[in-house]
């Protein structure tokens, strides 16, 4: 079964310097049908205007994802970590007992562009910790390239939970399968572009909650780029 969350059906938060779609419930946007997949929490899709973005706040017991799609966002936390993550770069934050961090677009001229993810962790009260890898455009085309993992390889990054989570850019016509084992669901987004998901028509925004389905063949009909959420 698959069923299309549309991105025109999500929640709306409109800011003079953010513009926010929800997937999920979150902060004031409430459907009772939609409070998350699994072990998925929120998928935000965010533009931050130039030179704003979060102030510092706070986080616990979950982890947090963060993907860009066009621009560059620069993280501080009270780790001490600090950076500008852009495209092709996925960021792990585990917020555990407590941790703050402020969300920044450091471009004066140009927005960012990003998704920003959380996953219920396996259990409470970790230990903060952070992580980050830049994925290459050679190795996230026409491809599912693993991106995090409770037990990741080649590059892929930690996340406490029993979730893998997988990326690809596709070309026009390109396609892509994933096969589910017994009792796995699927999550999967577009970031960009128009595909097709086992024959239905997915587009940039749209998302889709996939249960009792054997196999997955995801066509691109233009530029695309997909996230795809294997879960417990």
């Amino acid at each position: 079964m698959i069923h299309i969350r549309r991105g025109d059906e999500r929640g709306h938060t409109q800011l003079s310097w953010l513009d926010s779609r929800h997937t999920f419930s979150f902060d004031q946007y409430y459907d009772p049908n939609f409070m998350g997949f699994r072990q998925l929490r929120v998928i935000n899709e965010d533009v931050v205007a130039p030179g704003k973005g979060f102030g510092t706040h706070p986080h616990r017991d979950m982890e947090i994802l963060t993907f860009i799609i066009d621009g560059a966002l620069e993280h501080r936390d009270s780790m001490g970590n600090g950076s500008v993550i852009r495209p092709g770069d996925v960021q792990r934050m585990s917020a555990g007992t407590g941790v703050t961090h402020s969300e920044f677009n450091p471009s004066k001229t140009d927005p960012v562009h990003l998704l920003q993810i959380w996953i219920l962790p396996e259990k409470r009260g970790l230990k903060p910790s952070y992580e980050e890898h830049t994925f290459s455009a050679k190795e996230l085309s026409n491809g599912l390239r693993l991106l995090s993992s409770r037990k990741p390889s080649n590059g892929a990054v930690t996340i406490h939970q029993d979730v893998a989570l997988y990326g690809a850019r596709l070309a026009p016509g390109a396609q892509v399968t994933h096969q589910l084992d017994q009792d796995r669901y699927v999550w999967l987004q577009v970031a960009r572009g128009k595909i097709r998901l086992n024959g239905q028509e997915l587009q940039a925004g749209d998302g889709a909650a996939i249960e009792d389905e054997k196999r997955l063949d995801i066509t691109a009909e233009t530029p695309s780029e997909v996230l795809l959420f294997d879960l417990a």
